[in-house]
């Protein structure tokens, strides 16, 4: 018997008839001897519905309040899950976040975990109960309802499956698992049975949309074994995310490639060759609270430097005119934007044990006449810049020159 965290997301959840399907496949984890805790999200669409309404009353809604509105949606779902198990006649007993409680800091909206209190959920389990769960919230020292932000359900998952010492923590989704690449873009995109924890950190900060970083972080500092599966197929293994690299690990160098449209390029040309030019650019970029990913420097000979970075889509017209604000400070001669280019990342465990791996996507690259903007490299991943026109191509090349659209043994 195992004690199994089961979490299932908006669409998993959209209506009742889908609700009573994951209520039938809880009920056939506990028919085997498990114990079983679900994490649910509120039902597809319900979220937006929740915050636009709030919005209808206020341009700019209160962060309390508004996370008073946003958790309703989960308990919804939590009452209508609980409910399905109970008339096919499998005890359940649903929780919202506070109700365990789910102790978390006051920055509402985005609140981070600090504790969980399984005593409820312990007593539960033993007395034979699936327990029901709302992902997305928790409660502060001062008994505000707060919630986690994007891929709430995700951590709250993971947070309870580490507070519970769960044998797996299971993340039900619309797809069947983890594939090398988006199977929209490569047809020949293979499902992968394993992972490593440390891949797959690293296609979620890339683009990769399985699994949100976040819980994927978590999941990590608490080595919580985590399998993603969909809830639409009622049979197949999903993707096992683990800890232990094993020998089949080690044959494939690149275990994926991910990518990601919303990227844009910022040009700061002609700035001061000298120390601290760097922090005179970033620093007032960082204060405005807008994330930088790639970074390149081109020394010139003229005593003078250009700095290119880059940082989301979103966010480039303002970056750039926090940058055009500090222009004549900096001493810099020209400052631009690019928002037509997009990222491509090969990611892979195996890169540690091999040489040669950025060569080859490099020279696979400039065989289709790809132009490489800026580099940025890890252990076990390379991600290059590249013009957002020929992203489908870069990432259809590189799966077929690594070898991932072949079986491995």
């Amino acid at each position: 018997m195992a004690l199994i965290v089961q979490k299932y997301g908006g669409t998993s959840v959209g209506t009742p008839e889908r609700i009573k399907n994951v209520a039938r496949r809880v009920a056939k984890w506990k028919a085997q001897g498990h114990q079983v805790v679900v994490v649910v999200s509120a039902m597809s669409g319900e979220t937006n519905r929740l915050i636009a309404l709030a919005r209808e009353i206020q341009a700019h809604p209160d962060p309390r309040e508004l996370d008073v509105i946003a958790s309703t949606g989960e308990q919804v779902t939590i009452g209508l899950l609980s409910m399905a198990l109970k008339d096919i006649g499998v005890p359940a007993v649903s929780y919202t976040g506070w109700q365990m409680p789910m102790m978390t800091d006051s920055s509402f909206t985005k609140a981070r975990i600090q504790s969980i209190d399984d005593v409820k959920m312990r007593a539960d389990l033993e007395a034979g109960r699936v327990v029901v769960v709302a992902g997305f919230q928790g409660i502060d020292d001062n008994g505000s309802i707060t919630t986690l932000g994007r891929g709430g359900s995700d951590t709250s998952a993971v947070a309870i499956a580490a507070a519970l010492k769960a044998d797996e923590c299971q993340i039900y989704t619309d797809v069947d698992g983890v594939y090398t690449t988006d199977p929209r873009v490569v047809p020949e995109a293979r499902k992968l049975d394993r992972i490593t924890f440390e891949e797959m950190l690293e296609m979620a900060s890339l683009g990769s949309k399985v699994l949100q970083i976040r819980s994927v972080e978590f999941a990590g500092k608490y080595k919580v074994k985590l399998r993603v599966l969909s809830s639409f197929e009622e049979e197949g293994d999903g993707t096992l995310i683990t800890f232990e690299e094993d020998d089949k690990m080690e044959q494939a160098v690149v275990s994926g490639i991910a990518f990601d449209r919303n990227e844009a390029r910022i040009n700061v040309k002609g700035v001061p060759d000298k120390p601290g030019i760097a922090y005179q650019i970033l620093g007032p970029v960082a204060d405005a609270n807008i994330e930088v990913d790639m970074i390149i420097q081109n020394v010139g000979d003229n005593g003078t430097t250009d700095f290119s970075f880059t940082v989301p889509r979103g966010e480039y017209q303002r970056a750039q005119g926090i940058l055009q604000e500090v222009q004549t400070h900096i001493g810099a001669g020209k400052i631009d934007a690019d928002d037509k280019v997009a990222k491509v990342s090969i990611v892979g465990v195996g890169m540690r044990s091999h040489t040669g791996v950025a060569s080859t996507m490099f020279r696979t690259l400039a065989e289709e006449g790809i132009n490489i903007q800026m580099i940025s490299t890890s252990e076990i991943k390379v991600s290059v810049l590249i013009d957002e026109k020929y992203l489908e191509l870069a990432v259809r090349v590189l799966h077929k020159a690594f070898g991932l659209d072949q079986a491995q043994n």
